[in-house]
């Protein structure tokens, strides 16, 4: 049977269908065939366009006006955001479907976490070295029941973030823990199969929050910066057991982008 050609603008995976809508919506109004103020087509003609339900157009749509990208009008539409509307941060998911770009995420977090934590050891209170304690404890604590402790772990390093006393800080580590939830809870489980890695990730965080008691700056940056080091290598080291199951949770089964990491 002759199957008649698919248009180019159609999505054709089923994953993530509003996410890859939104990316090429996005790239449309980067490259400029969308400029500031252009009204958007309705959700109808994007739907009929990209062969997609309307269900979908709306969570694309929502999603770039969560960026800033797109402005709603009442009663008027949906419109590209003027110029000088300042850009929300956010990173093209297409690109954080691999091993290296978990690393390079991991990366990025390195250069904050070292002065985060630097910073809330000059700045930290009693009270909220307390709460950095009883963050580490909470780690534990989920393990021990069974748990794989990744929003702990999270909740910990945010722990950090909050005792600088600036609240940019807490809001661009929390922006960052969505690129690595999956990961983290692959390496957390390869952890929990090593002793060794999980004992050295329990010392890199216990001496974090040490150097943050003691309010030594320049020994947080470096239990920081060392922790960061070390989380990359242990996911760049992962064996090709770990490795396939990180596969699995960064890319779906099927998805055109899945890279072999074994």
């Amino acid at each position: 049977m002759n199957r008649q050609p698919v248009p180019a603008e159609t999505l054709l995976a089923p994953h993530r269908l509003s996410d890859r809508l939104a990316e090429l919506l996005q790239a449309r109004i980067e490259r400029g065939e969308l400029r500031p103020l252009d009204r958007l087509p309705t959700e109808q003609e994007l739907a009929e366009r990209h062969g997609v339900s309307r269900t979908v157009v709306r969570e694309a749509v929502s999603r770039l006006k969560s960026t800033g990208l797109l402005v709603s009008r009442q009663g008027s539409g949906v419109f590209v955001a003027p110029q000088s509307r300042a850009k929300a941060l956010t990173f093209d998911p297409a690109v954080l479907h691999s091993l290296k770009a978990v690393v390079q995420i991991v990366e990025v977090r390195r250069a904050l976490e070292g002065e985060v934590a630097a910073l809330a050891a000059q700045r930290a209170d009693d009270a909220e070295v307390q709460r950095i304690w009883s963050a580490l404890a909470a780690i534990d604590a989920a393990v021990e029941a069974g748990g794989d402790g990744v929003e702990e772990d999270l909740h910990f390093h945010r722990t950090v973030a909050a005792a600088t006393h600036n609240p940019q800080f807490t809001r661009l580590l929390g922006f960052l823990e969505q690129y690595q939830r999956d990961a983290m809870t692959v390496t957390r489980a390869n952890e929990a199969m090593h002793a060794d890695f999980m004992e050295q990730v329990r010392g890199e965080h216990r001496e974090i929050a040490h150097a943050i008691a003691a309010h030594d700056p320049e020994r947080a940056r470096q239990a920081a910066t060392t922790h960061m080091l070390r989380a990359a290598r242990r996911i760049e080291e992962a064996d090709a057991s770990v490795r396939a199951a990180l596969s699995e949770a960064l890319v779906p089964r099927g998805d055109p982008r899945k890279e072999s990491l074994a």
